[in-house]
């Protein structure tokens, strides 16, 4: 069992930036690869970043490359998300997942265990 907790949303104007935490909790989150997702209002989930479980490799969807980066501590069981140059439609709630089977997917299906979200509004 994985729980995951997220922190570090909020409001900022355009241009502005905000990092993300995802606590979570267990003895074996270094072996999992995690994410970030988001969810618009309105829409469905889509794919952020996602980072291996050493962290020594990622890959971020194409709407946020360039302006956010994921990177996590081990030592600390958490995950980041960095995000710079922030626009209005960026605002979402924005979840962390873990992938336990390590697919390296980009699809919110093939992960197992989710946080219950943060919000990040982006004024214009």
């Amino acid at each position: 069992q994985v729980q995951l907790v997220e922190s570090g949303g909020g409001l900022v104007q355009t241009g502005g930036s905000l990092r993300l935490s995802c606590a979570a909790s267990g003895r074996t989150f270094s072996r999992y690869v995690m994410g970030w997702f988001r969810q618009p209002p309105g829409k469905e989930r889509e794919f952020v970043a996602v980072i291996n479980w050493t962290g020594s490799t990622t890959y971020a969807a194409d709407s946020v490359k360039g302006r956010f980066t994921i990177s996590r501590d081990n030592a600390k069981n958490t995950v980041y998300l960095q995000m710079n140059s922030l626009k209005p439609e960026d605002t979402a709630v924005y979840y962390c997942a873990a992938d336990t089977r390590n697919n390296w997917s980009v699809r919110p299906q093939l992960y197992d265990y989710w946080g219950q979200g943060t919000q990040v509004t982006v004024s214009s």
